[in-house]
């Protein structure tokens, strides 16, 4: 391998992976300290935010793969802190909907602002169709460790 060459087999690949985790949890750690937070709580927000409509609580559960009663003190401590708000749905007053209140939303680009700028430099060094590829394989990555955490363990 020449001086210039980057090793892309998967040993390396792992260690750019977990170094790139380490400092996104560093940073969400960060994050839930400032805001007096669990950790969880800010994966939660993160499901909450990310997800295409409005995620139920049973939803949120299954996906963090908490129990029932860890999911409601997380959701009780994100609503006392300003987080987010719980709705009842209108046709269906059993089903209650996560919403993530704005004045929070922005509280957490302010804090995650430098860490976007980041990024956006980051991706100014690639060009388009690399930045496919990228998202191509984070997408497969995804897929992969969604199919992982369905697999019952041995």
């Amino acid at each position: 391998m020449s001086d210039g060459e980057v090793r892309v087999d998967l040993r390396s690949i792992a260690v750019r992976l977990r170094r790139m985790t380490a400092e996104f949890n560093r940073v969400a750690h960060e994050f839930a300290n400032q805001q007096g937070l669990h950790t969880t709580d800010v994966q939660a927000l993160i499901m909450i935010l990310d997800a295409p409509s409005p995620i139920t609580p049973g939803r949120l559960r299954e996906e963090l793969n908490l129990t029932s009663g860890a999911v409601t003190a997380c959701l009780d401590r994100l609503e006392r802190a300003g987080h987010i708000r719980r709705v009842r749905d209108a046709h269906d007053r059993r089903v209650v909907h996560l919403h993530y209140h704005e004045a929070a939303k922005e509280l957490a680009a302010a804090f995650f602002r430098p860490l976007a700028g980041s990024t956006d430099s980051a991706l100014r060094r690639f060009t388009a169709d690399e930045l496919r590829t990228v998202a191509t394989f984070l997408d497969a990555m995804n897929e992969e460790l969604a199919l992982l955490r369905s697999t019952p363990a041995p």
